[in-house]
């Protein structure tokens, strides 16, 4: 989430800003929600009387691991023992905030480097801060946590010993601890952890000890079970939609049908049905809210008439969309330039040029998107409570307090398992229309859910785009040889529309950050010309963001200069690669794991394509039948740093291919009459599990200390390396997502 530019942008940073302490990290140890029979070590852990040891995980769990990751970082340095670690949600602080989520929306490469990248990164920091935002994006979780949380660990493994040697008598020297109590170095048990409950709370602070080297961990690197994981197999998780509280009332919803429209009035054929309490207006559209979701979903789509006011664009559609992007693409100013290199003009070029799109995608959840409100009235005082799978409590608590005119104070927000999260639930939309039901409904608890169909008419969608690459090949002497390449692209920017949405600050017309980073190859000369459009369609962050469409036009067009060039995909890209180690040990890892090279069955190819994206860099090997486009296997390898779970990096590659397959082969969303064509699976497909490919992760160590996320850079690579294979199995070139024969 760039929010940084845009609140510099708009005055936000005064003087308070500049001089603002950053708060403690480790926060107070009564802070996370102590109970009798435990005992706060700080902000974010705390034992119990019970022996076990209590993590704060202030990152939603949509199932990629995070209440693992984050309390292994945790249980490291504090030695404790797997299965006494539990996990909890802590209050809303501004200890709990993400850093890293600001400064990762920089519009900046992370090979970049220079004062005006140090003082931005120094900003977002200080700014991360002062906000105290709590978020999960960006696959920043592991990434912002990995040094506050395991300096949690080691302050309480210190206090524990203190609290030891006082109630033994044992000077601290003498003691450690091991496998989850404290002992005697030269053997034998001093006290439990659970005993230690009564001893802690009076010792003073002291400077956090040294954290472990990567030599002495016992945990880290280690593929553990993942504590999610049981309450999910025996059914007593509780996701957004499971929520059920006293006297709750359900709300179906019908959005307005073309983007930025509205409801102005309604009317009911007939009487209200039975079950169905009300219907009102809400922020998009009309709610119908009763004891059952189904007849007020039902009153909605058969026994009501709405006055609908048409958004800014009531006729657009797709064709007309893309003509406008082609026009952008020929005159549009750009919003950034960037060049690097030193530009030549040999005496004879050979030109190569390329246009590629992308199409809108809609997320698709596989929970569908709902979110549950209560306000409360106490004379002159109402009060709020949210529970609702979310990617940002603070946004939410923001939002919800403004629509129900409430101090923040008075709104809590609880947060449950999301089922998916892939930045949809970062957005505001559902906690502002589950407000404005719930003040409708006074001391009852509504609950919002809006269907399949709602949900992909309706959404955030990751923008279209236009790209153009053009290369020049010096044709002068015996061999072709390139000496510049340029890409202009058009694309709507989630992280400007995002700020102006949820924060009301004033867009920037600002390209998205990572969608407009330095690709990793020595090219001789390199320019880029981000053009971003205006547009009535409302799009946001999607798994990967940028890079999702980025990846395919860079390394499509890598693939075709390797063509060009009579070069092999793989050695023409080792060359360009070099002088950075990193991504090519990546890349021949892939290489050599999917054996590149090999014969293939008649028919069939392979496709390679390279992509760093949130601090990791990720290659990836597809192999396809050429006659039907069936992904048969891919072949993945990462490096992200140091690795806390492999298995859970493993999972999330996966899941990020199987993410970026459905996208490459099905996805798209169109417009007509200023709506989205699409409404169910049975037009926005999605990868089943019989055409499933096999897969191969394979993770590197390139003695990277820098610690990069797993969430989303498993999904950027996979559709260019189809398109490339496709390309090898066909001799078809396919410039246009999703990726089709016909």
């Amino acid at each position: 989430m760039a929010i940084i530019g845009g609140v510099a942008g708009g005055g936000l940073l005064g003087v308070g800003f500049w001089f603002a302490r950053e708060r403690d990290r480790l926060g107070d140890r009564t802070l996370f929600n102590v109970k009798p029979n435990e005992a706060g070590l700080s902000g974010w852990v705390k034992i119990t009387r019970d022996n076990g040891v209590v993590v704060a995980i202030p990152r939603a769990e949509m199932g990629q691991g995070v209440q693992t990751a984050l309390a292994m970082l945790v249980a490291e340095e504090m030695d404790a023992r797997w299965n006494q670690v539990r996990v909890e949600d802590p209050p809303e602080n501004g200890v709990y905030r993400n850093v890293d989520i600001l400064i990762d929306g920089l519009p900046f490469s992370p090979e970049e480097q220079g004062s005006v990248v140090d003082i931005a990164h120094w900003m977002a920091g200080k700014l991360g801060g002062v906000l105290g935002v709590l978020a999960t994006g960006g696959s920043t979780s592991v990434r912002d946590a990995w040094h506050p949380m395991r300096v949690a660990g080691a302050v309480a493994r210190d206090l524990l010993l203190r609290a030891a040697s006082r109630r033994a008598s044992v000077p601290v020297s003498e003691l450690l601890v091991v496998d989850g109590e404290v002992r005697r170095k030269s053997g034998g048990r001093v006290a439990t952890f659970g005993e230690l409950v009564d001893h802690v709370g009076d010792l003073s602070a002291m400077p956090a000890p040294p954290l472990k080297k990567p030599s002495e961990f016992k945990l880290i690197g280690k593929p553990l079970s993942r504590l999610d994981i049981p309450a999910k197999v025996l059914g007593a998780a509780t996701f957004g939609i499971d929520v059920r509280r006293p006297n709750l009332l359900y709300a179906a919803v019908l959005n307005a049908p073309t983007f930025g429209g509205s409801a102005t009035g309604f009317k009911v054929k007939g009487n209200l049905p039975k079950g169905v309490e009300t219907v009102i207006i809400v922020p998009g559209g009309i709610a119908a809210i009763g004891t059952s979701w189904w007849r007020a979903n039902k009153l909605l789509q058969e026994g009501i008439e709405v006055q609908w006011q048409p958004g800014p664009e009531p006729d657009l559609d797709s064709a007309a969309l893309w003509r406008r992007y082609e026009g952008l693409m020929q005159d549009g100013k750009p919003a950034l330039t960037r060049t690097l290199g030193e530009e030549k003009k040999p005496a004879t070029v050979r030109p190569i040029e390329a246009t590629y799109r992308a199409p809108y995608l809609a997320h698709t959840t596989m929970e569908p998107m709902n979110c549950t409100a209560l306000v409360t009235r106490q004379g002159d005082k109402n009060g709020v409570e949210v529970w609702m799978p979310n990617q940002s409590p603070t946004l939410m608590r923001l939002i919800a307090g403004k629509t129900a005119d409430v101090p923040q104070a008075e709104v809590t927000v609880r947060t449950t398992f999301l089922g998916g999260g892939f930045g949809r639930r970062a957005e505001v939309d559902l906690v502002r229309q589950a407000v404005t039901c719930a003040m409708a409904m006074p001391e009852r608890p509504v609950q919002v859910l809006w269907s399949r169909e709602q949900d992909i008419r309706h959404d955030y969608y990751r923008p279209m785009a236009l790209a153009r690459w053009r290369a020049e090949l010096d044709t002068s002497g015996g061999a072709l040889k390139l000496v510049s390449v340029a890409k202009r692209q058009v694309a709507q920017s989630p992280a400007d529309q995002f700020a102006t949405r949820v924060i009301g600050l004033p867009s920037q017309g600002k390209p998205e950050g990572n969608a407009v980073e330095n690709p990793p190859y020595a090219f001789p000369f390199y320019k880029l010309e981000a053009v971003v459009p205006d547009g009535s369609v409302p799009v946001g962050f999607w798994r990967s963001v940028g890079h999702s469409h980025t990846a395919f036009f860079d390394e499509s067009f890598v693939d075709e200069l390797a063509v060009a060039l009579k070069k092999d995909p793989f050695e023409f890209r080792r060359e360009l690669l070099a002088k950075n180690p990193r991504h090519l040990k990546v890349l021949e890892t892939a290489a050599k794991e999917a054996a590149w090279g090999q014969p293939l069955p008649a028919g069939s190819g392979r496709g390679i394509a390279l992509r760093a994206s949130f601090g990791s860099i990720v290659a990836q090997v597809a192999v396809i039948d050429g006659s039907t486009l069936q992904v048969k296997r891919v072949t993945c390898a990462i490096d992200c740093g140091p690795v806390v779970n492999p298995a859970i990096v493993r999972a999330q590659m996966e899941s990020g291919i199987i993410y970026g397959l459905s996208a490459a082969l099905y996805g798209e969303i169109t417009l007509a009459n200023g709506a989205v064509e699409q409404s169910n699976f049975p037009d926005y497909d999605a990868v089943r599990l019989a055409d499933a490919p096999a897969m191969a992760v394979h993770l590197v160590d390139t003695g990277s200390s820098s610690i990069g996320g797993v969430g989303e850079p498993g999904t950027p690579p996979i559709a260019p390396a189809i398109a490339n294979a496709i390309f090898a199995a066909t001799g078809k070139r396919l410039r246009s997502l999703p990726l089709r024969l016909g």
